[in-house]
């Protein structure tokens, strides 16, 4: 099982969320607790004015809402009745289970799931905190009600891709074959939590790997001036295509301003990856990639992934690293000088023609050591000498350089004859 939890200022969206998705048919609330009627006599007004009762209690407190979501395996076949008592379990080991909260189960995904709805307001006003709620008390519910209900362990399930956990194996939205919010929201959610990126633009380039892309908008339009963010889907030639979906919309609220809270955190977090990912990329460099396209490949081949930077006139200005081990984030510029575009395109553009045989990349270790012995033996005058001679054969030359400059030779002094007396 897998718990997401995400805090909020407003029931009324997370209620018309959940609400959304039963008038659509892909949802159906199958339980309630603390309300004054049963599950199916309770209506939409019935449901927002008992929330805001308890809201009203505490004004002061700005994050009132927790949104949870529930997540099983797909291999599990659980019924409504069991996933009521999981949900209630869950919330009396969170602290939540004197709280009113509603309970839907979804329909929308290739696993079961379920939402919960609620507020952290109680009978007497006093606020239950949620800092840090997800990390404590809701992983060690987790784990208990993993043993109590047979549920699979999250950390024990190799294909927990198949919960979008593991953003880089997630399917590549492609417009047209999903519902637009739902894809975006599926490839968001990972990401933002699990990515290290310090500006949209990283975002982005991890976005734009599964067809996706967060825009501020024009310069001086009514977005950009009210600090407004929209999502995006991309077709293959990375153009925008469909309606763009508000980050405000999506229940994760991923907007400008949580972005930007997550870009101080993660500029701290990241600094231990930094060396490591510099160490990878600067050994594929060594090795003289004959291109740009083999550079790439090299990095695919150790989870790192290439996002490149064009203008208009398909010039290259830009270059970012995707970590998918360490899930870190940087720009090429950011890890030194030579990690830039710039230089990148040099070594690129410069090797492979002058790359001596002993360097060939399809070559064994083996074959590579005997064209460098071949090399040395011509260097040395030597037709065939042992191995492990070749240190005190090549000390052992004195090289007599065939032209000095003019410069460099030295003049013989003129003697002078003096006359004798």
């Amino acid at each position: 099982m897998v718990a997401r939890i995400n805090t909020g200022k407003s029931i009324s969206k997370a209620l018309n969320y959940n609400e959304q998705k039963v008038r659509e048919g892909k949802a159906e609330i199958l339980d309630e607790s603390g309300f004054l009627k049963d599950v199916d006599k309770l209506s939409f007004y019935d449901k927002i004015n008992h929330f805001k009762r308890f809201t009203s209690l505490n004004e002061r407190a700005v994050t009132n809402t927790l949104h949870v979501s529930l997540n099983f395996d797909p291999s599990e076949k659980i019924d409504n009745d069991k996933m009521v008592e999981i949900a209630s379990a869950y919330m009396d080991k969170i602290g939540f289970g004197k709280q009113p909260y509603l309970l839907y189960r979804h329909h929308d995904a290739g696993h079961p799931h379920l939402h919960i709805v609620s507020i952290n307001i109680e009978k007497d006003g006093t606020r239950i905190s949620m800092h840090n709620l997800g990390r404590n008390q809701s992983e060690k519910a987790r784990k208990e009600i993993e043993r109590e209900f047979g549920l699979v362990k999250a950390e024990n399930k190799k294909n927990t891709d198949l919960l979008n956990l593991k953003p880089v194996n997630a399917t590549k939205v492609i417009y047209g074959k999903s519902e637009t919010r739902r894809a975006i929201a599926n490839v968001l959610a990972p990401v933002i939590n699990q990515y290290k990126f310090t500006s949209l633009a990283e975002l982005n380039a991890v976005l734009q790997l599964y067809n996706i892309t967060a825009d501020r908008g024009r310069e001086g339009s009514r977005i950009y001036r009210n600090n407004g963010l929209t999502y995006s889907i991309l077709d293959e030639k990375g153009n925008k295509i469909g309606v763009p979906q508000k980050a405000s919309s999506f229940f994760m609220r991923p907007t400008l301003g949580t972005l930007e809270k997550k870009y101080a955190e993660n500029e701290l977090v990241r600094i231990p990856y930094k060396e490591k990912l510099k160490g990878s990329v600067g050994w594929i460099l060594n090795t003289q990639p004959e291109s740009l396209e083999a550079f790439v490949k090299a990095l695919e081949k150790e989870r790192i992934s290439l996002v490149i930077r064009k203008g208009k006139e398909g010039v290259i200005y830009g270059m970012t690293y995707v970590d998918h081990k360490t899930k870190c984030v940087f720009n090429g510029s950011d890890l030194g000088r030579q990690f830039s575009a710039k230089a990148v395109l040099e070594t690129c553009q410069s090797t492979g023609l002058v790359k001596p045989k002993h360097m060939d990349n399809k070559l064994t270790l083996q074959e590579q050591m005997k064209n460098r012995y071949r090399e040395l033996m011509q260097i040395t005058g030597h037709t065939a000498a042992p191995v492990w001679r070749l240190p005190e054969i090549i000390l052992s030359q004195t090289v007599e350089p065939d032209y000095v400059p003019n410069q460099l030779i030295r003049k013989k002094k003129r003697k002078k004859h003096r006359l004798k007396r």
